[in-house]
């Protein structure tokens, strides 16, 4: 929207906006993201063949949760960020609870773990493609939540993208559980983590351009 269209159509008195629109974009973005994702996931590097003996692990479900509270806690922040003058309260307080938490729980695992076991619970066997295939599958949803946001008029460009960018990260490390062979949090503190923080960053320099209105 220009500059002068605005204008006129706050000249013209209050707009009445469509019900539930920020939940329906979301809606809408947040499918075609996990769909996306989880298509290139499965056809470029496939479940794990032992997700079912996974699943009986805590560790699994550690990272599996710490994952979609991340992704949780960031539709809601990033859905305030996308509404004009929507206050944001206490929730980004919230959004760093599932890191500190995690970050808690490595800084323990290690501090109890032998001199060299720690370097291995921190590397695990895939750090160094860990932070890239996440923040690869999160380029669906990433695209899709730049379009939703753009459509509900956010105000805080820079900070609205990051959160978007966030948002696409954690729902890309949620799916990359389903492949990922790693289980311990010193791992998944570093570099789940750093797979958010790529879209994240991409969020934060492209948001003023992408989401401008």
């Amino acid at each position: 929207m220009k500059t002068n269209d605005l204008i006129d159509m706050l000249a013209r008195g209050p707009v009445a906006v469509a019900p539930h629109a920020t939940r329906r974009r979301y809606t809408v973005a947040l499918g075609w993201g996990l769909a996306g994702a989880l298509l290139m996931m499965a056809l470029g590097l496939g479940v794990r063949p032992d997700l079912a003996q996974a699943a009986t692990l805590p560790q699994f479900w550690f990272k599996t949760l710490f994952a979609l509270s991340m992704t949780l806690l960031a539709v809601v922040v990033s859905s305030r960020l996308a509404r004009p003058g929507a206050a944001l309260k206490r929730w980004p307080l919230a959004l760093a609870a599932p890191v500190l938490i995690v970050w808690l729980v490595a800084a323990v695992i290690l501090i109890q773990a032998a001199p060299e076991q720690r370097v291995p619970l921190a590397l695990g066997a895939t750090w160094k493609v860990c932070t890239l295939l996440i923040a690869t599958l999160s380029i669906p949803s990433f695209a899709a939540l730049m379009w939703a946001m753009r459509g509900l008029a956010p105000t805080r460009l820079r900070t609205a993208g990051a959160m978007a960018g966030l948002l696409s990260g954690a729902l890309a490390a949620l799916v990359y559980c389903l492949h990922c062979p790693e289980l311990e949090p010193p791992f998944v503190g570093i570099w789940y983590v750093s797979g958010m923080l790529v879209p994240t960053a991409a969020g934060a320099l492209l948001g003023p351009r992408l989401l401008r209105w």
